[in-house]
């Protein structure tokens, strides 16, 4: 029988980006900051923390999902690696829509 993959681990944080405080979401993980949307590379699975990297995780694109809103892409600033995490409810939106659009 296969492990679960998603560990639920719904903790608020403090980003290291901005230095706001990102309030636990009450319903799932918490993957990223509501505000300046970036994410640390804590995590092999959602949820675990088991990664070694710790990197800063910079949002550069979202795109729209009609089954759960939008999906915000993020590459870590040390090594590279790419997750794609759902947008939450309190995410900053404008900043959201403004990662949809690609430059040419």
């Amino acid at each position: 029988m296969e492990a679960k993959r998603f560990k639920k681990n719904d903790e608020g944080f403090i980003c290291l980006n901005c230095g706001k405080t990102a309030p636990p979401l009450g319903y799932s993980s918490r993957n990223h900051c509501p505000r300046c949307l970036y994410s640390l590379h804590a995590d092999e699975n959602p949820g675990d923390r088991a990664a070694s990297c710790r990197g800063l995780m910079r949002p550069f694109w979202a795109e729209p999902d009609a089954r759960k809103g939008y999906i915000i892409s993020h590459r870590c600033e040390l090594c590279g690696a790419v997750r794609r995490n759902r947008a939450a409810s309190d995410d900053n939106l404008d900043l959201i829509i403004r990662l949809t659009v690609r430059e040419l």
